[in-house]
């Protein structure tokens, strides 16, 4: 009597490790994505110049070098910074892109335009923010650059007005 009651055949499991294994994969690669997508920073939509800086122009620029006092060369910009508009500007930055002989540019930086000041016998250059340029008023300003790129073609850089502070 043995032989009626015979256990059911057992059934070969399948291996699903192989599927497992894919469908942890694309569930790992979808939240790196998304965390990709959501911690991204939105580009920078390049703005022109502020509003005010059409009221500001550069003119009688000269360019000079010197060395300072550990030997290095200092290159500077002066000219006047006139304020025909109907603020107080209090702060200027020029963006100053220098072009080597080809006219393709060698180096830009973005630095704040000081007025110069008498002291006694010397000039010295200080913030627009200590000496404030009243609407209608110029005023003798320079630009410092304690380095400029080798590439430079010796011409007068471009200068742009990229940010002003108005009262």
């Amino acid at each position: 009597m043995g032989g009626l009651i015979q256990p059911p055949p057992v059934q070969a499991e399948r291996d699903n490790s192989r599927w497992i294994i894919v469908i942890a994969l694309v569930a790992i690669a979808g939240i790196v994505i998304g965390v990709a997508l959501l911690t991204r920073e939105k580009p920078s939509s390049p703005s022109g110049p502020p509003p005010y800086a059409a009221n500001l122009k550069f003119s009688d620029l000269k360019m000079s070098r010197a060395q300072n006092f550990v030997g290095a060369t200092v290159t500077y910009i002066d000219g006047t910074l006139t304020n025909a508009g109907d603020k107080t500007v209090t702060r200027v930055i020029a963006h100053v892109t220098f072009k080597d002989p080809y006219g393709q540019v060698a180096q830009i930086e973005d630095v704040p335009v000081r007025t110069l000041q008498p002291f006694g016998p010397y000039t010295d250059a200080v913030d627009l923010a200590s000496s404030p340029l009243s609407p209608g008023q110029s005023k003798p300003f320079r630009l410092t650059f304690e380095h400029v790129s080798e590439q430079w073609g010796q011409s007068y850089p471009e200068l742009q007005v990229v940010d002003v502070a108005t009262r």
